[in-house]
């Protein structure tokens, strides 16, 4: 009982650090894209010349790198289209990079625009831009509707196995704690809200003391 009960518990974490996991890499795609929303702080920062735009990407106390970092931008990217250009790209290093330090995350360098961030992501900006969050709802109600409905179905399907077929009733066992672990890891990913870059760990952990 102890065995089983110790089984359960860490695929269950193993299913929420899973889900946890490629959501945050899908979100460190997401702020070091050329068309993220670090960058475009970074474009309307530059365009307008308040580098406050930009600094609400970074943490209190990186503030004077990047405010450095603006000021030697706007003054190279006036010499010439070549190195405005250049000096534009350095500033959108600059500040993706300290954002990312600041959120505990490493920085791999800029990705192109247009990346496959899946659906949830942009459907979550858009849910921001026009002020409704029903479409995103509906989004995660039925990824989470599917899932729930087949790991119940194959269960049940496999649930009134003969005493006598060991192997039927192992397959039940596997189907059952694929059901009971969606269940649990779904529970647990909406209870815990995401914190940052870095809050793999810390829902782990809280899932983990919980069993």
């Amino acid at each position: 009982m102890r065995s089983r009960k110790f089984i359960t518990r860490l695929a269950g974490l193993s299913v929420l650090f899973t889900m946890l996991f490629f959501g945050a890499n899908n979100s460190f795609a997401h702020c070091d894209a050329l068309d993220g929303p670090v960058i475009k702080a970074a474009q309307k920062a530059l365009e307008t010349g308040n580098v406050n735009l930009a600094l609400i990407w970074v943490q209190q106390k990186d503030e004077a790198e990047i405010k450095k970092a603006f000021a030697q931008t706007l003054q190279v990217r006036k010499l010439s289209p070549e190195a405005k250009q250049l000096a534009d790209m350095y500033f959108f290093e600059t500040l993706v990079r300290v954002h990312r330090a600041g959120e505990g995350a490493p920085y791999t360098g800029l990705k192109p625009a247009g990346l496959d961030l899946g659906p949830a992501i942009p459907a979550g900006d858009k849910a921001l831009e026009t002020g409704s969050a029903e479409p995103l709802l509906k989004l995660l109600t039925d990824t989470m509707h599917n899932g729930l409905h087949k790991t119940f179905t194959e269960a049940k399907a496999k649930k009134n196995f003969s005493k006598d077929d060991v192997e039927a009733g192992r397959e039940y066992v596997q189907a059952y704690v694929t059901f009971i672990h969606y269940v649990e890891g779904v529970y647990e990913a909406a209870k815990q809200p995401a914190a940052g870059h870095s809050h793999e760990t810390n829902h782990v952990g809280m899932s983990e003391e919980k069993h």
